[in-house]
């Protein structure tokens, strides 16, 4: 009797493993993408935040000097010191009553394809300058 050879089933296997690494492969680069789009997303909030807190320090102090020249015209900041690339922040104050103006800031941040724009309005509370800490709240339209 004659022994069959099976040269095929060699072949075989490496098909199948070259698949099953292939595979493999596409699920890792899924992963990989998705934690880089939320740790990008997670850069661009945190710049936010920074941008949002400097507009509303700029506004509280300017408003509290009660200068008309800044009053419902929107004003561009130089954010350049702030190292935060392709960014933007825009600020109009209104003056409300004595005691409150209403400020609405615009930011704005990207990093590669990613671009962050945020708009909200807030009250901010005048008080005498002897107080330091900024008082400021999201207005209750929810802008």
């Amino acid at each position: 009797m004659k022994k069959t050879r099976q040269n095929g089933f060699v072949l075989i296997l490496v098909i199948v493993a070259i698949a099953v690494v292939g595979v493999q492969m596409s699920v890792l680069t899924d992963i990989a993408n998705t934690m880089q789009f939320q740790s990008q997303y997670a850069y661009l909030k945190a710049c936010e935040r920074n941008l949002l807190a400097s507009g509303l320090v700029w506004a509280k102090e300017n408003a509290r000097k009660k200068s008309s020249e800044i009053f419902d015209k929107t004003i561009q900041l130089d954010v350049s010191k702030l190292n935060i690339r392709d960014s933007a922040l825009d600020v109009t104050i209104n003056i409300a009553s004595d005691k409150d103006a209403e400020v609405r800031i615009d930011t704005s941040c990207s990093r590669s394809r990613q671009t962050l724009r945020e708009t909200g309005k807030y009250r901010i509370e005048l008080h005498d300058q002897q107080e330091t800490t900024l008082r400021a709240r999201k207005s209750p339209a929810g802008d």
